[in-house]
């Protein structure tokens, strides 16, 4: 999940996609390469009590494999984050290829999962380009259904083809437009602005706006455990159902 704007969805995406992939007997690992490790918490884990995880990775001082988080109850993994990833920026600079550190990880377990989901920080840093150079079968950037959600997108789809030069299977797998409000002509409007701009990449599930969905991370729950009649954990399903039909796989349950 791409989008150097915050509070457009990103982690939240994440970790509700990735729970309602699970639903459907897919194996999900998240990755969390922000660090407000937010996604961590939105499990339950708490960020300040991770010994390791995604910054001693990047670094080379931990495998990727034992620093991994299995939520038996959620059906997903995670390799999580802590506030010391905030200190990888400067520390990678001098590291050979520092931008496939994070591919390089992955490629070690990237055989135990159906879908591993990076979430990214807000802003395109070091950090950003590893999860992009990671992402082989696509970036997924959420877009919020809101005034200023365009702002940006030009510089955010630059850098993509700028590391798409160096690494050409980086590619825009889907828009997801988030925090919609079909009472309002703006959400609509930028509804169209959006699929004007990424032609044929807008996915259709459009994920509402929602109390319950805000309300879930602070439960550390995904919204299919927190309230799973809602129009958001619908939504979600519905977008995990798309992409699934898509990489044409059989859905079941």
């Amino acid at each position: 999940m791409i989008n150097q704007k915050g509070g457009v969805g990103k982690t939240t995406t994440a970790i509700n996609l990735g729970a309602s992939l699970a639903s459907y007997g897919q194996k999900i690992l998240v990755i969390d390469m922000d660090p407000q490790a937010n996604a961590t918490s939105s499990i339950g884990l708490d960020k300040n009590e991770i010994k390791k995880g995604t910054y001693e990775v990047l670094i080379g001082s931990a495998p990727i494999s034992p620093q991994i988080i299995r939520n038996n109850e959620f059906h997903i993994s995670i390799l999580p984050s802590s506030p010391a990833l905030s200190g990888a920026e400067i520390e990678l600079i001098d590291f050979d290829h520092r931008e496939s550190l994070l591919k390089n990880a992955i490629d070690q377990i990237a055989v135990q999962y159906d879908y591993i989901i990076i979430d990214c920080p807000p802003s395109l840093s070091l950090l950003t380009i590893n999860a992009l150079v990671a992402a082989k079968d696509g970036v997924i950037i959420p877009v919020q259904c809101e005034y200023l959600a365009l702002e940006g997108l030009g510089q955010l789809t630059s850098t993509i083809n700028q590391v798409k030069k160096t690494f050409p299977s980086v590619n825009v797998r889907g828009v997801v437009l988030t925090m919609f409000d079909g009472r309002t002509r703006l959400a609509i409007d930028v509804v169209n602005e959006v699929r004007k701009f990424f032609p044929d990449k807008v996915f259709e599930s459009i994920i509402p706006r929602s109390i319950r969905l805000a309300e879930a991370p602070s439960y550390g729950q995904p919204i299919n455990f927190y309230s799973k009649e809602s129009n958001a954990c619908k939504a979600y399903n519905e977008l995990a159902k798309e992409i699934l039909i898509q990489d044409g796989i059989q859905i079941s349950s």
